[in-house]
């Protein structure tokens, strides 16, 4: 056979006469997308994406069936070649009914695989479901327990009875592994040398140093406080967070290699500008430790504090005098923590102010229920007006009664005052639980924006000095939750590591398929009630700030993890469509239009086909055809309304086809589902 020489991408390469343009790059490792090709059929040529430029040659080539020939230059990533892939599977997208990821997962701030890890608890396999989890999550028995689960508010389940307790899931299995005494984590790659500073331990700062950590980079991880963990050791209750979970995970991280110092104060034990000298990039994840005014009248009296101070305060080992009549003022779950440690504190009667209804409380309506268990009374419609004191202690709240009015930009109806309504309300202490923000000291020299946060470019989180960025509840918008903040340290790291590699900070964001969900697909489900996580009594629980969670046992939490509708593709991690578009930055929605009919099918017995997650790639045919030799499957219909469908003449085919399968083996999309 005669030896052809060609040059790929400037790679001067070796093939054989014959060859097509696909065979050599492949035989010299070079690759070139395609979706209709596979060596155990003929070439067809039909997807366009593995089109390539040939000098001299005026028109794009289709690698998998042109012949290579002598001399050839070619090249595979010019800006034609891009531009004609991106419209082949903005095309092929636009036509894909199909839902790569399922809600959970897109509503998820960190991209978690919710799906996959709870699929993995129903089987039984909690190793690997918290193998999955700490892609994205490192401390996932902490936050199981105290995330406000916006994965749960998406879950389809919600339309047969109930979402998938999925937040809950996460700490069993996390749980699991660690009282067995196994800690999954990552390896350590090769000492890069580069060495990386994190100011602030809390959920983003320790997020950040785990997978900083994972790269090879060197970390050190300083704190403010006395030992690392940051609010969800200093802003969540022990009776929601037993710190010694915490503890644990902590260790996990240090185990890695991260050195970690505490009771360091930035401004007083080193300055920003010292810090940036001695280290490649510095991550500033200090969060907001501040208590945000609540501009009220008497608001300076004493036994006026703020939430996350009074949080603090407990946390801390102290149990503060607030007597017995004690007010938190907030509707979000800083002031369901605060009220319910209020009553652990020994309150006769703890009180919340709030301004509008129940219905519009941000709080988790778990945190309020339990809260009304424990004792705590709400007056809802009304804020307060003036602290009035006595001797400079708070001794009375006048509260403005309050009426809603019209929905704000949130959607929430605004609340406004009744003209010369009042209500006068006895107490010892008031707790502001309104809100927090960024403590500024020792980060002067660095931008801050109007509402007193680090400004943080949005993409690369890069702040206005070079090599320091910025991440967590210290930025831009403010506070959010720990979820949140442990996104932004996840895709924080990934900018951090390309900046000590000279690489471009950002990337796109991968595409994903998404299909309209209509609720009447899942109405003939089997309704299962959701597994409630097990409570101490509230009597017995308001007593003390133990662990008001019993914990799930694994028939529980096989049996809620078996729940799941799997909304997400079965294929998305092989699929070779979903692959080939997120290598690109590719916008499907310009070619919006008519879709072509979906439908699925069982006749092939084994195998499900999804019509709407067809591509017409005709692999499936041609190895229908070439291979098993037994034409099952066709082509049906002509020009946009074409589709495949299986046509069996007798048994025989009906056994054979029960048994091969091979066309779900090469099906480049997931539309082939082995059953």
């Amino acid at each position: 056979m005669k030896e052809i020489n060609l040059t790929i991408d400037g790679i001067p390469v070796k093939g054989i006469q014959g060859d097509t343009i696909l065979d050599v790059a492949n035989k010299n490792n070079i690759f070139i997308p395609t979706l209709c090709h596979a060596d155990s059929v003929k070439e067809y040529g039909a997807c366009g994406l593995c089109v390539v430029e040939a000098q001299g040659i005026p028109k794009l080539l289709r690698a998998c069936s042109v012949k290579a020939s002598d001399s050839m230059i070619i090249n595979t990533q010019s800006e034609r070649v891009v531009k004609s892939r991106k419209i082949s599977l903005e095309l092929l997208m636009s036509d894909h009914k199909g839902d790569c990821l399922g809600p959970c997962v897109l509503n998820c701030p960190a991209g978690t695989a919710c799906q996959e890890y709870v699929k993995q608890i129903a089987l039984g396999n909690n190793e690997k479901a918290v193998e999955i989890i700490k892609e994205k999550i490192p401390l996932p028995a902490s936050i199981g327990r105290i995330c406000p689960h916006p994965c749960e508010k998406a879950c389809r389940r919600q339309y047969v009875e109930e979402p998938i307790s999925i937040a809950f899931l996460k700490a069993y299995a996390a749980d699991k592994v660690l009282s067995s005494g196994k800690h999954i984590l990552g390896s350590v790659k090769k000492d890069t040398g580069k060495k990386v500073c994190i100011i602030g331990g809390g959920p983003a700062g320790l997020t950040s140093a785990y997978y900083l950590r994972l790269k090879g980079h060197s970390v050190t991880v300083f704190d403010k406080m006395p030992k690392m963990g940051g609010m969800l050791r200093y802003g969540i209750p022990e009776y929601r967070l037993p710190k010694k979970v915490l503890d644990e995970e902590v260790k996990e991280i240090a185990s890695l290699g991260v050195e970690m110092i505490n009771n360091f104060k930035l401004g007083e034990s080193e300055t920003l500008d010292s810090i940036r000298s001695r280290f490649d990039a510095v991550i500033l994840a200090v969060g907001a430790w501040k208590s945000s005014s609540a501009k009220c009248k008497g608001e300076e009296l004493n036994g006026v504090v703020g939430g996350i101070d009074f949080l603090r305060e407990i946390a801390l080992g102290k149990k503060p005098d607030i007597g017995k009549n004690v007010a938190v003022v907030g509707g979000g779950n800083t002031a369901m923590d605060a009220c319910r440690s209020a009553v652990r504190c020994n309150a006769e009667n703890v009180y919340v102010i709030y301004r509008r209804t129940r219905n519009e409380m941000p709080a988790e309506d778990i945190e309020i229920e339990e809260a009304i268990e424990e004792g705590v009374q709400f007056k809802f419609l009304t804020n307060p007006a003036e602290f009035i004191g006595e001797n400079g202690r708070v001794k009375t709240v006048k509260l403005q009664v309050m009426e809603l009015g019209e929905p704000d930009e949130g959607g929430r109806r605004s609340p406004v005052p009744v003209e010369g309504k009042f209500e006068y309300l006895d107490v010892d202490t008031v707790i502001n639980a309104i809100g927090q923000k960024l403590d500024s000291d020792g980060l002067e020299g660095i931008q801050l924006n109007n509402r007193g946060n680090i400004v943080s470019d949005e993409k690369t989180f890069m702040t206005d000095i070079d090599g320091v960025f910025a991440i967590g509840d210290a930025i831009n918008r403010g506070a959010s939750i720990a979820i949140q903040a442990i996104a932004h340290a996840g895709k924080a790291a990934v900018c951090v590591e390309n900046y000590l590699n000279n690489k471009p900070l950002a990337s796109f964001k991968p595409y994903v398929s998404q299909k309209n969900f209509d609720p009447a697909i899942v109405a003939d489900k089997e309704k299962i009630d959701r597994v409630k996580m097990p409570v101490r009594i509230p009597g017995e629980r308001k007593k003390d700030f133990s662990s008001i969670y019993l914990g799930l046992s694994d028939e529980q939490a096989q049996k809620e993890a078996k729940r799941c509708l799997e909304c997400g593709c079965f294929d998305y991690h092989d699929c070779s469509l979903i692959k080939n578009a997120q290598r690109y930055d590719i916008n499907p929605a310009r070619f919006a239009g008519e879709y072509h009919t979906s439908f699925k099918e069982n006749r092939l017995v084994t195998i499900e086909r999804d019509q709407g997650k067809c591509i017409l790639c005709s692999l499936c045919i041609r190895t229908c055809n070439e291979n098993a030799k037994q034409g099952i499957l066709g082509l049906v219909g002509r020009g946009f309304n074409t589709v495949i469908k299986p046509e069996f003449k007798d048994s025989v085919k009906l056994a054979f086809c029960k048994d091969c399968k091979k066309c779900a083996d090469v099906c480049p999309t997931g539309a082939l589902k082995i059953l």
